[in-house]
């Protein structure tokens, strides 16, 4: 019996060791911390691949849709004041956010295909490290592709648009045209157009109900975007919304 004890009470002291580890090394991942532990959740080195679980989105707002419609404009000036983190959840929740519990999002989607993909390029972010994430609407993630101030060569890329350098993100809405056309043809390619459409209406209206400003840009040179940002060969650019605070 004692032998017993004594080996239940070695794990132990090296389960709590482990734990004592893990604190003090700071490499809990964000869904693991605590509501307290918040406001330095997103100022932690982070590496290529690590995720971050973005804070709840707002479900009902302060602000009626005939309001945030008569608000809608395009904005292309931005102050110097970050994006705060909970609204660039929202943003992206808008944009592709989950809404029921058979995955169906916030914009429409032909067949319920889901071609799109969120990416995030951070300018100016609280808590939130410069450079490229990936948005994960099902687990309302972020993953960290990498640690690289592109906004210059976008800048460039885009047709010297100033909205680039100066907003505290650009969302960029990339599509794996595939996942539609493979069930639709060619006519699949319209139905994206028609999705992207949506979604960033989404985000224009979201952004009126936060009061920050945004634009949609088209205009831009598609093969040095796509080179720049390095999203991978599968992915297709199809529209940057920059956001800044007004």
């Amino acid at each position: 019996m004692k032998k017993y004890i004594t080996v239940f009470a070695i794990f132990a002291l090296l389960g709590i060791l482990a734990i004592l580890f893990r604190v003090s090394s700071g490499r809990l991942t964000p869904d693991q911390k605590t509501n307290t532990q918040e406001e330095t959740l997103y100022n932690l080195p982070i590496m290529t691949g690590e995720i971050f679980t973005l804070p709840e989105p707002v479900k009902e707002g302060q602000m009626s849709l005939e309001e945030t419609l008569i608000l809608r404009r395009s904005v292309r000036s931005y102050t110097n004041k970050p994006i705060s983190i909970r609204d660039l959840s929202q943003l992206l929740w808008s944009a592709q956010g989950i809404t029921n519990e058979r995955g169906f999002r916030t914009a429409p989607s032909a067949g319920a295909t889901f071609p799109l993909e969120m990416f995030v390029v951070v300018n100016h972010v609280e808590k939130l490290e410069k450079g490229i994430y990936h948005y994960h609407p099902h687990d309302h993630q972020l993953s960290f592709i990498r640690a690289e101030d592109v906004s210059e060569p976008l800048f460039t890329a885009c047709l010297s648009q100033s909205m680039i350098l100066d907003a505290g993100v650009v969302l960029v809405f990339a599509a794996i045209y595939e996942r539609t056309t493979a069930r639709y043809g060619e006519r699949g390619v319209r139905y994206i157009y028609n999705e992207v459409g949506h979604a960033s209406q989404n985000v224009h209206l979201q952004a009126a109900s936060l009061d920050l400003g945004t634009v949609v840009i088209g205009a831009y040179r598609d093969d040095e975007v796509e080179d720049i940002l390095q999203l991978g060969e599968e992915y297709r650019v199809l529209y940057l919304m920059p956001v800044g605070n007004m």
